[in-house]
């Protein structure tokens, strides 16, 4: 039995590799916009639940024999009130990093996991949100965020930022689940897997997570 990501985000899959678990990496593929043109207004809960799902089924559904359960994520930021997906250019992060430094915001993360084992047609699936709130520092200065920027780093993930690498350092407190932040809550994925009848030390499948 195997763990699926239906994603091909590092950060996730280094997050699980670090918890024992490899998994199978398999792109969704899935449209973001167009799911939540279809879903209507929603909460930010919902919206991050919505395009995990949206992502799982995708990868459950296709036409890949699989043997396992399918995790799909998606993450959001929350600043001001506005959610906040991947900036994707220099300039769009630079607006969100000049609008969030000294200020708190929640990270918002969906998790959906589906039931792929053999004997399993992929019908049964659970979801659940994970937030955490994250404060930034009030005394970053420009030319510090222009440097962040150049990095390329804060330009695909979620919020402009990450606390697990470069960005780490213009984080002042995180209340909630680290591991929510990355975008992937291993206590939530924990409790997923045991809904749906399944083991979590099952999947450690790294060298040396399991003796």
């Amino acid at each position: 039995m195997s763990l699926i990501l239906a994603s091909t985000s590092p950060a996730r899959l280094e997050v699980l590799r670090a918890a024992g678990i490899e998994p199978v990496v398999r792109p969704s593929d899935v449209d973001e916009d167009a799911v939540l043109a279809a879903a209507g207004s929603l909460s930010p809960a919902d919206t991050v639940l919505t395009l995990a799902r949206a992502k799982a089924l995708a990868v459950a559904d296709g036409e890949e024999a699989l043997d396992g359960f399918v995790l799909g994520g998606d993450s959001m930021f929350e600043v001001d009130g506005v959610l906040q997906g991947k900036p994707h250019t220099p300039e769009r992060a630079r607006e969100r990093w000049e609008q969030q430094r000294g200020k708190t915001g929640t990270l918002w993360s969906g998790h959906w996991l589906v039931d792929r084992r053999e004997g399993h047609d992929g019908t049964a699936g659970v979801g659940a949100v994970k937030s955490a709130t994250v404060e930034f520092a009030a005394d970053l200065d420009d030319a510090e965020i222009d440097a962040y920027i150049a990095s390329g780093e804060p330009l695909y993930v979620a919020g402009a930022f990450t606390i697990d690498s470069l960005g780490g350092a213009f984080i002042d407190r995180i209340d909630g689940d680290p591991s929510t932040v990355i975008g992937i809550s291993l206590p939530v994925v924990r409790r997923l897997v045991r809904e749906l009848g399944g083991s979590w030390p099952a999947l450690w499948n790294r060298p040396g997570a399991a003796s």
